[in-house]
C-alpha cells in the first residue's frame, strides 16, 4: 500500500519543534529558573580550582536574558549607564548586537 506524504504532514525539523517548545510559558519559566539558580551556584563553583565558576554565570545569565523581559530591561539599563562593563558582558556572551554597533559607527564616520 503506496502512502502518499501530503506537504502539510511532514515531519517539523528538530530546530522548528524546539523554538515551538521554548515558547510555551511554562518552557520558558522552566528556563528562567534554571538560569537564577545557575547564577546563584556559581560563586559557590567559583571556588572550585578553574574558570568554572564564570562559564556557569554566563550560562546563567545568557538563560535569564532570553527569558525574561525584566532581566533584558535591566541588562539595557545596565549598558546605557556602564558601557564598558556592557561590551564586557557582551564580549563574554558573544552577542551580535556589538558588532553591528561597531560596523555601524565606523559608517557613520566615514561619511562624516
Amino acid at each position: 500500500m503506496l502512502v502518499r506524504q501530503r506537504p502539510h504532514l511532514l515531519p517539523m525539523p528538530f530546530k522548528d519543534r524546539l523554538s515551538i517548545l521554548r515558547q510555551t510559558p511554562s518552557i520558558r519559566f522552566a528556563l528562567l529558573l534554571i538560569g537564577v539558580v545557575t547564577m546563584i551556584v556559581a560563586p559557590i563553583i567559583g571556588l572550585l580550582p578553574g574558570p568554572g565558576g564564570t562559564i556557569v554565570f554566563a550560562i546563567g545569565l545568557g538563560l535569564t536574558l532570553r527569558n525574561s523581559l525584566w532581566a533584558k530591561r535591566r541588562y539595557v539599563d545596565l549598558k546605557r549607564k556602564q558601557p564598558r562593563i556592557g561590551g564586557f558582558a557582551d564580549w563574554g556572551l558573544q552577542r551580535a548586537s556589538p558588532k553591528r554597533r561597531k560596523e555601524r559607527n565606523k559608517r557613520n564616520e566615514g561619511t562624516e
